[in-house]
């Protein structure tokens, strides 16, 4: 009876918190800023620089319109997708509001364990990351079954797997800095300057392959670049199929590298197992910080009451 108690509760809190998201504009649309930033990009010059590097790579070979519309869109919605489920994250959480409003005073005397707030706090975060996520990936779908649509299951499935971990990911190592802040400005810094630089940094922007050498192997030590070459490999390993029909490989290869389908870390090419582990071990390794802390900071408040 206790445990189907503190379930309502938890289920409650979630979703108290995951409306109070929604219906802060501001907060909303600040999560927003990098797809916003990307599409713009996307409408105004980066479609057709994308369009003549892979006609400057095809040269002498006719493509069909269809194709290049699909990989142009394939990335413009893996790129949407790497960012957000970040930078979504870290905008998302209502745990710092809570502290500024001092709502979290009200509920430290309530009956409810610090443990189900805590919970709530981060489902809550990654189910709205997980919300847009999907929603983006359905606006995905359907842009390109109208430009072009090559995802083939197993294709989609990757995607899915991405979105999930890379929120995940998201989610922890946002909330591990929230459980430190005090401060709406802190937070509201914070969110903007990931928002603006994510993109940047994990090759969304602008293919990895054309960053100098030193930001490429700073990039590469980045779980979030991972994840990216892993949403593209999702868009456009069926487009790149296609094309290798009237294509050579070393062409494919060629479009591969130059547009992230493919990553190297150090010389060594990285398989889709590869950057799923590095991911996953990644969140693991979060989670156990995550945890780690709470449990501290649970301990350190047990001493002061006794005391």
């Amino acid at each position: 009876m206790k445990r189907q108690s503190e379930f309502k509760k938890l289920t409650y809190l979630t979703f108290r918190n995951i409306k109070l998201y929604f219906k802060d504009k501001i907060t909303f649309l600040v999560s927003l800023i990098t797809p916003l930033i990307l599409l713009v990009l996307f409408v105004v010059f980066l479609k057709s620089t994308y369009e003549n590097s892979i006609f400057s790579i095809v040269e002498g070979f006719n493509l069909d319109q269809k194709l290049i519309n699909a990989f142009t869109g394939g990335w413009l919605f893996s790129s949407i997708l790497a960012t957000s489920c970040i930078t979504v994250a870290f905008c998302s959480g209502m745990m710092v509001i809570d502290k500024v409003n001092r709502a979290n005073i009200d509920f430290m005397v309530s009956p409810v364990k610090k443990s189900t707030l805590q919970l709530s706090y981060v489902l809550a975060n990654l189910f709205s990351t997980l919300i847009i996520a999907f929603v983006l990936l359905l606006v995905g779908l359907i842009y390109l079954a109208f430009v072009g649509f090559y995802i083939t299951f197993v294709d989609l499935l990757l995607i899915l797997f991405g979105i999930i971990i890379t929120s995940l990911f998201g989610t922890i190592l946002a909330n591990i800095i929230w459980t430190f802040t005090r401060s709406q400005g802190v937070v509201s810094g914070v969110c903007t300057l990931v928002s603006a630089l994510y993109g940047f940094i994990c090759g969304a922007y602008m293919p990895i392959y054309t960053m100098g050498k030193g930001m490429q192997g700073f990039v590469s030590l980045l779980p979030g670049t991972y994840a990216t070459v892993l949403f593209r490999q999702g868009f456009l390993n069926g487009v790149l199929k296609e094309m290798g029909k009237t294509l050579p490989n070393e062409m494919i290869e060629g479009i591969s590298t130059s547009f992230d389908v493919k990553m190297s870390f150090f010389g060594h090419e990285v398989s889709t197992l590869g950057l799923i582990l590095v991911i996953t071990i990644s969140t693991l390794v979060l989670l156990g910080i995550f945890l780690l802390i709470n449990l501290k900071r649970h301990k350190k408040i047990k001493k002061s009451v006794i005391k």
